[in-house]
Parts: structure tokens; C-alpha cells; sequence
């Protein structure tokens, strides 16, 4: 089966083991929402899934193939990232930005099927009226937005039957409360497409809302999977964000969303500084 895969993945930054044994299979055709307080390796793991992280242990495959053994041109028609932060000071259009995502593919497809995935990336994230607009004068939502219409135009395919995979990671940082849904909604659509998306969120009720299965992080390894109502119990949610919730069911999707009671658990190492105080 097409999967891109993490093995028992170790990523050790400086003298700080940021990942310990990571492991996963993703599968065209599902939106896996990576889970996990900060420092818990989610963007560490979401790099080295994209290859752009390299690892101490285990591999990452792609099609079956280790992805320090394809060329980046190779890796770019197969998975595209979207980082946190694309730092480009250059003033370019909006429309060049989002053609860069066709790179990859001007030696192997027409010209007018790469305009077509532009022009399709351009309208799915909202920003047609951007186009002619020069990047740098845009604000951070909006270039944000810019950033995932790149990446969907790298994932475009003249035929939805091709598995291909996209990482985005923290996709919906910079924007307003309906972009962040629009996000994950058009995440949903592509995995319906043979698409296999992985996301890293922090809104528990998005990735609830929307994910085909959950991956939770804690200090570097994945201590929770599963689909969202079986693995977001408060018990979970009170021992790994260390906040204490209750669930109510949505009656528009009948998953269940996450609600704070507003008893936030106080680690241990908190409590005693407080106490020293």
C-alpha cells in the first residue's frame, strides 16, 4: 500500500533528543491532525516526514523508497510542505509566489495544465482578488494563505486518482476564525481526493472536527493515535495539556468537542516554584 511512513524515528537537536522513536503510516486518502503541547516534536516530526529533517535513527519512506534517496526534485512531485514561517522578502505578485509550487513539473507537464493548478490553488484558498497584489505588502493572514495555495498548487494533479501527500504545519496560526475552517475543510476535500494531508494544529476542536485520525506528542513520542472521539478523552487531555475538560457531542457532525471546565492542572514544577516564591 502507498504510505509515507515514519520508523522508529530519533531526531537529536544539539544535546536534546526531540524525538525518541516516532513511528506512523500515512495513506492517501486521510487527514491526520498531529496533537501535542509545545516542544513536543510535532514540527520536528512533520520536517522529517518531508525530508527536510534528518534523522539520527529509523527512515522515512515514500512510496516504498527511503527519502534520503530521491532527489529534492524527485521528493517535491511526491509530498509539499508548508512550514511555519516562509520567510520571502523578494516583492513578488501573489500569483508568482503560488506558481512556485509548479517547479517541480515544468519539465514533464504542460504549460496550460501548470496555469490551471494556479488558478485552482488561487481560488480555493480565497485569494484570487490578491493575485496581481506584490507579496511583501500583505498582511500575515493573508500571506499565510498565500503560502497554502503555493503548496496546493505542488499537490495538483490532472487526475485525483494520484496519491501525493501534504504537511502543512500549524496551517491556521495567523488566521481568522472562518479561514481556519475553510483550512481544514479544504484539507478534508483533498484527502477525498487521494491526497493523504498531515497537519499540525493546537485547536483541539479542529482536529475533532475535521481529522480522519489524531496523532498526540509528548517530550518526543507519540503517545496517543486513533480517531478523534476514541482518542480525545478528558483523562487524555488532563495527563498530556494538562487541562481538565468535558466533552458534548456537535449535532451537526455527532463528533464530540472538547470544552475546558476552567480547573487548569498545574504541573508539579510550577507548583513548587510558585512555592518558593
Amino acid at each position: 500500500m502507498v504510505t509515507l511512513a515514519a520508523r522508529n524515528i530519533d531526531v537529536v537537536l544539539g544535546a536534546r533528543r526531540v524525538l525518541s522513536g516516532a513511528s506512523m503510516d500515512i495513506h492517501p486518502g486521510e487527514l491526520v491532525a498531529v496533537l501535542g503541547p509545545n516542544g513536543a516534536g510535532k514540527s520536528t516530526f512533520l520536517n522529517a516526514l518531508s525530508g527536510q529533517q534528518s534523522v539520527q535513527a529509523g527512515a522515512v519512506e515514500i512510496f516504498g523508497e527511503d527519502l534520503q534517496a530521491l532527489s529534492s526534485r524527485e521528493l517535491a512531485q511526491k509530498r509539499a510542505l508548508m512550514p511555519q514561517k516562509a520567510a520571502l522578502s523578494f516583492p513578488f505578485k501573489v500569483r508568482d509566489v503560488v506558481a512556485m509550487g509548479r517547479d517541480p513539473f515544468r519539465r514533464d507537464v504542460d504549460a496550460s495544465a501548470n496555469r490551471e493548478a494556479v488558478e485552482w490553488a488561487l481560488a480555493e484558498t480565497d485569494i484570487v482578488h490578491l493575485a496581481d497584489r506584490l507579496y511583501t505588502k500583505l498582511s500575515g493572514g493573508e500571506q499565510q494563505r498565500v503560502q497554502l495555495a503555493r503548496v496546493l498548487a505542488q499537490v495538483w494533479r490532472e487526475s485525483d486518482e494520484d496519491p501525493r501527500f501534504l504537511l502543512l504545519d500549524e496551517p491556521t496560526s495567523s488566521l481568522d476564525l472562518a479561514h481556519q475552517h475553510s483550512v481544514l475543510h479544504l484539507a478534508r476535500r483533498l484527502a477525498e481526493k487521494a491526497v493523504g494531508v498531515v497537519a499540525v494544529v493546537h485547536d483541539l476542536n479542529l482536529a475533532a472536527l475535521y481529522a480522519t485520525r489524531v496523532v498526540v506528542f509528548s517530550q518526543g513520542s507519540v503517545v496517543a493515535m486513533g480517531c478523534p472521539d476514541d482518542v480525545l478523552e478528558p483523562e487524555m487531555i488532563a495527563d498530556v495539556f494538562n487541562l481538565s475538560v468535558h466533552r458534548v457531542a456537535d449535532p451537526a457532525s455527532g463528533r464530540q468537542l472538547i470544552v475546558p471546565t476552567g480547573n487548569h492542572r498545574q504541573s508539579a514544577a510550577v507548583i513548587d516554584i510558585r512555592q518558593a516564591l
